[in-house]
């Protein structure tokens, strides 16, 4: 059993982690950085350890800073959260090492699904379906292969993800430039300058299915669309996935458990896809081997606390979910909202939160770590809170968003509340099922009425 557990992450993740803690009877031990111990996620855990200075690679980036502080405090096991050291292999060795608990898969399988390679080779040989590409060095070999797949292709890092190291090329002209960024961008943030090469599929949605597993057998917890998206980063997400069909929602589901089932996968994870254009067709993009930002809307429509289901996982138990079990009902929709001007190309806006005002009623939930007078710092990621919407179908989850975030006050700082808000009335996201280019060309015809957008 574990009894004390060190959460070496901050914001809502941090919070989100100490709140099922404290209903399993778990002592939650916040490790934090020298900016973070005075916040809301340290007053509200049990004890704080401090892990280093401000920037996160001398704290939360740091594997011996928390390895070390597991041990200060002789914590049973460690909850990496997101991000930060989620999917390090490293830290689940080093905690291996050290007879601490890692809440999260092996070290081996974050190796392999941190490795792109490497996790698209496991998929092709659990039988998934993968964009057509491969690995690429040279300039030769990258056109070649540019000229097989089809243009216009993208480029990205092996070693990571989250849109770092990512190029879109369009034209041949334009790819030695693209791969020379691309490889010095990826070797800066992954330490891996090593490239893949794929087609590009121009109006896909990203979907993704939720996975349990205790390396034996694995579940699925539905799907969600995370197609609205800048810079490869996700901005709005909802379960399940609207309008897809359904034959194509059930084989994608078979995928990722068969997937998980390859891996012999221990814990929380999501299979991402690219549904294309043509009926039926979907393809294998990464695995992440992790608690999602957007995992609420799954909780939202099943009623199980993923967190929880780590935890148990981790502590050897078996999976305590079937498959027949698994209910989805309803819809959520979670809007993320980060402390940027999004009129000035979402320029971080880090400062003191002078008034904050939650909106509560039925069907909402707000994930946050902010609270009036707290200073946003500007070292880490720009997430303030997340606001989830549930309802007993699509449209009653999107009204109720919509009025919430009419009531989601945050002063102090600029948001991208006015931004959710006018997104989520624009008649393609009523309707359901816009792909990852349609964000780009909301903004687009956004542009001409930006002011009158601002005060809504």
């Amino acid at each position: 059993m574990i009894r004390r557990l060190l959460i070496a992450n901050r914001g809502e993740i941090a919070v989100r982690i100490i709140r099922t803690c404290q209903r399993l009877g778990i002592e939650a031990v916040l490790g934090a950085s020298e900016a973070d111990l005075a916040g809301v996620p340290a007053r509200l855990a049990d004890r704080v350890v401090r892990l280093g200075p401000p920037p996160a690679a001398a704290s939360y980036l740091n594997v011996d800073a928390v390895v070390a502080a597991a041990r200060a405090v002789g914590a049973d096991a460690v909850h990496p959260g997101y991000g930060f050291l989620s999917e390090s292999a490293r830290l689940a060795e080093a905690c291996e090492r050290a007879g601490i608990v890692f809440v999260g898969p092996t070290a081996e399988q974050l190796a392999v699904v941190g490795d792109k390679l490497a996790a698209r080779r496991q998929a092709q040989d659990a039988g998934l379906p993968v964009v057509p590409g491969g690995e690429t060095g040279k300039l030769a070999e990258a056109r070649a292969l540019a000229e097989q797949v089809g243009w216009p292709v993208l480029v990205k890092a092996a070693g990571g993800g989250g849109g770092r190291g990512m190029r879109l090329v369009t034209e041949p002209a334009a790819l030695e430039a693209a791969l020379e960024r691309a490889a010095a961008e990826a070797d800066a943030v992954f330490g891996d300058a090593r490239l893949y090469l794929e087609r590009y599929v121009t109006s896909g949605r990203h979907v993704e299915v939720q996975i349990l597993a205790d390396g034996a057998d694995a579940v699925h917890l539905g799907d969600r669309d995370c197609s609205i998206q800048r810079r490869y980063q996700k901005l709005v997400e909802e379960a399940p996935a609207p309008g897809l069909d359904e034959e194509l929602r059930s084989r994608m589901h078979q995928a990722a458990v068969a997937y998980a089932r390859r891996l012999g996968y221990r814990g929380a994870g999501t299979v991402e896809f690219l549904v294309g254009p043509e009926r039926g067709s979907f393809h294998f993009l990464e695995m992440n081997a992790r608690i999602q930002v957007e995992h609420p809307v799954t909780e939202a429509i099943t009623g199980v606390d993923l967190v929880a289901e780590q935890i148990a996982v981790a502590e050897g138990l078996p999976l305590r979910i079937t498959q027949d079990a698994v209910a989805l009902r309803g819809h959520a929709i979670e809007c993320r909202i980060n402390c940027e001007d999004w009129l000035q190309d979402f320029r971080p806006t880090p400062g003191t939160v002078t008034r904050i005002a939650l909106p509560v009623g039925p069907g909402l939930r707000v994930d946050t770590h902010v609270q009036a007078g707290d200073e946003i710092p500007p070292y880490y990621d720009s997430l303030v809170a997340k606001l989830i919407a549930s309802g007993g179908d699509r449209a009653e989850a999107l009204a109720r968003l919509r009025s919430a975030l009419r009531r989601f006050t945050v002063e102090g700082v600029a948001t991208t509340v006015p931004m959710q808000l006018a997104l989520t009335q624009e008649p393609e996201f009523v309707a359901g099922g816009v792909d990852t280019t349609w964000f780009a060309r909301f903004l687009q015809r956004r542009g001409a009425t930006a002011a009158a957008v601002a005060g809504q």
